[in-house]
């Protein structure tokens, strides 16, 4: 068996669903100390031809919680409406438009305010929209001893969900060592998502995007094409 293993991100970028899709099991880390330099409560779209932020606001708390403690602020009632609108502004006149701003409904409207459930009820949204097979397992559900750090902490997991395969993205190179993982009886692989463009309205294109932008420019098959495809395993 493959598998993954993700923070939670808001709308991430498309190859977060490559890997996803590209693995048997797609565990997803709830219970990991919360970033604020890194993707979880926000992401970019397309403006006016340019990337900007969108992002979910946090209740103030302590930097040292992990995700699954972390809330949305109560002003986030209003928020959701305001991004919803921005969504629209920046994409109503895209071909897809009409297809996919309802799943980004699904996404942004329910009352959860809990940060890891919101988050976690948008990825599995844009992941059935996707028909990507991969089940989810959250990763405080899994029987290993959760203070474990880093490489660790991810070949436990492997070992628990009896996993002969671990992809990890591009990035993860210089964190983790194939013989590390080889000795345990994991074959670490890296996923390296290809050069992507299509067309963005009449502007240059803009790379690295959110999945909302990728979703608003090409069609469920295409995107799908780009999912089985456009990516080298290493």
């Amino acid at each position: 068996m493959k598998v993954a293993i993700m923070q939670p991100y808001l709308f991430p970028y498309i190859g977060y669903f490559q890997l996803m899709n590209a693995v048997d099991e797609f565990v997803v880390y709830d219970n990991i100390q919360f970033s604020k330099k890194g993707w979880v409560n926000r992401n970019r779209i397309l403006d006016n031809g340019a990337a900007v932020y969108i992002t979910a606001p946090l209740k103030k708390d302590s930097d040292y919680l992990d995700i699954k403690d972390r809330w949305l602020a109560g002003t986030w009632t209003t928020e959701r409406k305001k991004l919803l609108n921005r969504v629209t502004a920046s994409y109503k006149k895209s071909p897809c438009f009409e297809i996919v701003y309802p799943v980004i409904e699904k996404c942004i409207l329910p009352d959860e305010m809990n940060l890891f459930e919101f988050i976690f009820n948008s990825l599995t949204q844009l992941k059935g929209y996707l028909e990507i097979p991969a089940p989810f397992v959250i990763s405080s559900s899994i029987e290993i001893d959760h203070t474990l750090k880093a490489e660790e902490k991810v070949i436990s997991i492997c070992k628990a969900r009896k996993a002969k395969a671990y992809v990890n993205p591009v990035g993860g190179v210089e964190l983790y060592d194939k013989d590390d993982f080889k000795k345990e009886g994991i074959d670490l692989q890296f996923l390296r998502t290809n050069d992507i463009s299509y067309p963005q309205f009449n502007n240059a294109f803009v790379p690295s995007l959110s999945i909302i932008d990728v979703l608003m420019f090409n069609s469920k098959d295409a995107v799908k094409d780009i999912l089985n495809s456009s990516f080298t395993l290493f």
